[in-house]
């Protein structure tokens, strides 16, 4: 019964077998080819599974395509959800076994001494990221070139980049790192990502982020997330306030499949993204109010200020006038000092009065603008200046003014001008004997 299920094995699958039983130590081939199948023929998956059971560590990977993911978000562990093909039957590989042995590892222990030299020798040129960007654009258009256009919406960034604005958005971040030397990439990318049931719920609910490991930003992306096959898909999240790795998917998984573990591992950590909504507002709230409080305390800080600067202003002003009022005062004493002092300079200047029988005297009589009368002679052949001096030293004259006769009317040229540079005499005047003059204030004028 064993034979025809074996002869169903290619000659790829039948060495990973033997190599995965020599590795484990099973004896029963049957739990080998089980046990690879479950792991769709990927023997490092296998091997860490088997691993695991070993030391008593739960199996990060779920046996059956129909068993959901179990999340257990107590110890915050990241569960993988590995699809594996049904696992072939049959004991003929014990014997092709006994005879590849000592082929199979003389050639991986050469393999393995060659790649392990050749990194020395030449270092993966994937190692030196140059162009991330480029990388995603050139992956973007060869998926295109390959598998068409409806696709999940690529985010045109780095992977950092997506890890920042998912974080910032609070969104979740699908990242595909794609196999080309898979052989479940193409069928996985045709049938599976490019659904239109997958397309919508990548689009509207998380961002997409891909690149094929071959490209350096994807073999350093790959570094880091360490997948163990492919097709390989990782959810990330912010958690703990930290960029998480919440759920991994690996193998070929069918679009529907693929829906639920996708709908389940969100709806698993959609509370930690709603708790950190509730943060971020909180913070905000927080930031907005102390931003409100601090403006409100600039605000009437200003006010204070320009309170305290009017007021100082207002005290400069006051300051100002009463200084402006001072030198007022101080100028305007000044000034009636020179005049005082002008006055009896004049007074101290002027010619003795004529005696009353002195035929060459003139009586002069001048009506001073306060209605008061002063009475003085002078001799005809005195200059007006002399009666411009006389009436400028008494008190009760104004500071400026100009003297007129009534018969004919005429005002008296006393001051030196452009017309009369030497004032006349009384008598080239035609002053009277006696006469009656008026002092007109100018002051004003």
């Amino acid at each position: 019964m064993a034979a025809p299920e074996e002869r169903d094995l290619t000659q790829e699958q039948t060495e990973k077998l033997l190599q995965f039983q020599d590795l484990t130590g099973i004896e029963s081939m049957d739990q080998c080819r089980h046990t690879l199948e479950q792991h769709n023929w990927n023997i490092e998956a296998a091997v860490q599974d088997r691993l695991n059971e070993q030391e008593g560590v739960p199996s990060v990977f779920n046996p059956p395509p129909s068993r959901p993911l179990q999340v257990n978000t107590a110890d915050h562990r990241i569960y993988s959800y590995v699809v594996s093909r049904p696992q072939p039957r049959g004991l003929l590989g014990w014997g092709y076994y006994l005879i590849m042995l000592p082929f199979r590892f003389t050639y991986y222990t050469i393999l393995d001494i060659f790649r392990f030299a050749l990194r020395f020798i030449r270092p993966d040129p994937r190692s030196r990221v140059t162009d991330p960007v480029g990388d995603i654009v050139s992956f973007m258009h060869s998926f295109e070139e390959k598998y068409g256009r409806a696709h999940p919406v690529f985010y045109q960034g780095t992977y950092s980049q997506a890890l920042n604005d998912a974080k910032r958005e609070l969104r979740f971040l699908l990242v595909y790192l794609h196999g080309d030397d898979h052989q479940d990439s193409d069928e996985f990318c045709r049938n599976t990502l490019c659904a239109p049931e997958v397309i919508s719920l990548i689009n509207t609910r998380m961002l997409f982020w891909a690149c094929s490991t071959n490209k350096p930003e994807g073999y350093r992306v790959s570094q880091a997330l360490r997948e163990n096959t492919y097709p390989f898909l990782a959810m990330i999240m912010l958690k703990d306030r930290r960029m998480t790795v919440v759920g991994r998917l690996e193998g070929l998984i069918q679009p529907d499949d693929l829906i639920n573990q996708l709908t389940f591992i969100m709806d698993a950590n959609q509370t930690y993204l709603v708790s950190e909504r509730l943060e971020r507002e909180e913070r905000n709230q927080t930031q907005v109010l102390r931003q409100q409080q601090d403006e409100a305390y600039l605000a009437s800080l200003r006010a204070d200020q320009e309170k305290e600067r009017k007021k100082r202003e207002e005290r400069e002003r006051k300051r100002r006038k009463e200084e402006e009022v001072q030198q007022q005062k101080l100028a305007e004493e000044r000034r009636r000092q020179n005049l005082q002092e002008e006055k009896e300079r004049k007074l101290e200047c002027l010619p003795p009065e004529p005696s009353a029988d002195d035929p060459e005297s003139v009586k002069i009589i001048f009506k001073l603008p306060n209605d008061t009368r002063v009475e003085r002679r002078f001799h005809f052949s005195q200059s007006l200046t002399v009666i411009h001096d006389f009436l400028f030293s008494l008190k009760e004259s104004p500071e400026k003014f100009q003297i007129e006769a009534n018969f004919p009317r005429r005002v008296l040229p006393c001051v030196p001008s452009e017309e009369w540079p030497n004032p006349p005499t009384l008598q080239e005047a035609g002053i009277s004997h006696t006469e009656v003059l008026f002092v007109q204030d100018l002051t004003d004028e």
